[in-house]
Formats: structure tokens, C-alpha cells, sequence
């Protein structure tokens, strides 16, 4: 792509926030999600760990409590068209039952994009 043809592009990020401990058939619940995102042919999706959080319960887990480390947050993004983004997530709504999952417009730079 040449320099004159880069340019901000609209997109949106697909942010799924869930605990670590979150299973889908006794595997982690974001493998799955990353593994869904990968076969549909979305942009990228990556996975963080949290250091410290909490959810419904208002628990809070912490990597400072050893006790509690094994239970952190994860986020997962995905980067796409808004469009795919939601027909991603209806068509694996079971995925999603149990997370919270924020759709966000975006900007992504177009000349590091696939």
C-alpha cells in the first residue's frame, strides 16, 4: 500500500470480559471465543489478563492475594467491522450467555491492516 493511500478507517472493538475460570466444555470460554474468531475469518483477536477485578459477585480477585490469583479477569478484543462483530456474536450467542460483551466504534489505521 503506498504512503498516500493510508488513512484512518472506521472499525469497531468487540470487548468480552469474563473470568478466567469461565469454561466452554472444560476448555477456557476465550480460547473457544478466539478459536470462533479465527475460523470466521475476523481481523484478530487477542486475549489479557487481568491483575486485579471483580464481577457479579463484587468479589474482588487480585494477583496480591495469593488465594484469589487463580480466579482473574480476562478481556478479549477483537478488532472488525461492526457489522461481522454482531453477526459474530449473535451467531454464537451460547458463547456469550455468561460474559459481558461491549461493542465500541473505533479508528484503525488502514495501512497495517490485512
Amino acid at each position: 500500500m503506498s504512503e498516500t493511500n493510508r488513512h484512518w478507517a472506521p472499525a469497531s472493538r468487540l470487548t468480552v470480559l469474563l473470568g478466567e475460570n469461565d469454561l466452554w466444555r472444560h476448555k477456557p470460554r476465550y480460547h473457544e471465543i478466539v478459536r470462533r474468531a479465527r475460523d470466521t475469518g475476523l481481523a484478530g483477536a487477542s486475549v489479557w489478563r487481568g491483575v486485579e477485578g471483580y464481577g457479579v459477585s463484587s468479589q474482588i480477585h487480585t494477583t496480591r492475594l495469593l488465594d484469589l490469583a487463580e480466579r482473574l479477569p480476562v478481556l478479549v478484543m477483537i478488532i472488525d467491522d461492526t457489522a461481522r462483530l454482531r453477526e459474530f456474536v449473535e451467531s454464537n450467542a451460547d458463547l456469550f450467555d455468561s460474559v459481558t460483551v461491549a461493542l465500541s466504534p473505533v479508528e484503525v489505521w488502514d495501512g497495517v491492516r490485512r
